[in-house]
């Protein structure tokens, strides 16, 4: 509940026609200060005091990401839904928001554009790393079943890539965030959880092994395909236990041990997979107790110098609650 200072500091803040007018686009997903400029051709300058004073009043959150700044609605739900019953009253024919909206349209457009080139100008490399393991609609499938039908309030997915992960739970959970340090993964991300079914669902840029941004407020955190990339796997897990809720799960999918160096070599990987072992003593250090293993081999040869399956494990802990 708000006291009525509040409200009425919230009104104040949003009665404004280019603030409401900022309001609306962002009800649609999270854009940039250049976005909005854009959309409502006027000057950074005016439009970047708009969004300051929406974001003193709690109205907006900022999503700093290196140079540019990203805005979305406060995730704040006594505030969030004020602002969605404002929204809700505005004429959607208003020729202003309609002309906002034509061009939010072209932006968004622009920009899956400019993710198809990416995607076409790496798609050997796509293509090589998908088919190095089983389907990834196998793993999917297996994520989706290692979780079960516990509902889902807050998910964070950590290294969120293209925000395939958020993708797949979107359903399933009431407030996504995803976090990578990649702006060119982002912005792909961004334009794939584009659209009214996944305005829960957000990104931002940062490191994860670093979340002293974020609260102990989620109860599931996701790490897909991520582990292997990092010289320190368990200080990733060990933040992940920080920002859990107690009882709260984690889910983590990579390779199994093996022995493909050239995976090494040409893509990054900084640890060749991890065994039962490892992991469930990271994960005992990190608070967790893991409560189940499932492993998808892959039965072809990778490479003709191993013998070696390059396997997906997907383990799902819970963080101990505290005594």
């Amino acid at each position: 509940m708000l006291s009525l200072d509040e409200m009425v500091g919230l009104l104040k803040a949003s009665g404004e026609p280019t603030r409401l007018r900022l309001l609306s686009l962002l009800a649609e997903g999270d854009l940039s200060v250049k976005d909005l400029t854009a959309i409502l051709n006027q000057s950074q300058p005016r439009i970047s005091r708009h969004l300051k004073l929406l974001y003193e009043a709690g109205l907006v959150d900022r999503l700093p990401e290196g140079a540019w700044v990203y805005y979305c609605l406060t995730r704040d739900q006594a505030k969030g839904d004020l602002v969605s019953a404002s929204l809700r009253h505005i004429d959607q024919d208003d020729l202003m928001i309609r002309r906002d909206m034509e061009r939010l349209s072209q932006i968004k457009l622009t920009q899956r554009q400019q993710a198809t080139e990416y995607f076409q100008q790496n798609a050997e490399r796509w293509d090589e790393l998908r088919a190095l393991h089983v389907p990834e609609s196998a793993v999917e499938s297996a994520i989706v079943e290692a979780l079960g039908d516990k509902p889902i309030q807050r998910m964070l997915d950590l290294g969120t890539g293209t925000g395939s992960m958020l993708s797949l739970l979107a359903d399933r959970c009431r407030f996504g965030l995803g976090v990578d340090a990649n702006r060119s993964m982002l912005a792909i991300a961004r334009t794939r959880l584009d659209g009214p079914h996944h305005n829960h669902l957000h990104v931002q840029q940062g490191d994860i092994l670093d979340l002293t941004t974020l609260e102990r407020s989620f109860d599931l955190v996701t790490v897909h395909q991520v582990l292997h990339y990092l010289d320190d796997p368990s200080a990733a897990l060990n933040e992940a236990g920080r920002v859990l809720l107690p009882g709260g799960r984690i889910l983590v999918a990579d390779f199994a041990p093996h022995d493909y160096e050239f995976l090494r070599k040409d893509h990054a990987h900084r640890r060749l997979g991890f065994s039962h072992d490892v992991m469930s003593r990271w994960m005992e250090q990190a608070g967790f107790a893991v409560v189940s293993a499932t492993d998808l081999a892959e039965t072809r040869r990778i490479d003709e110098m191993s013998d070696t399956p390059l396997t997906v494990t997907i383990w799902v802990a819970e963080k101990r609650m505290p005594d």
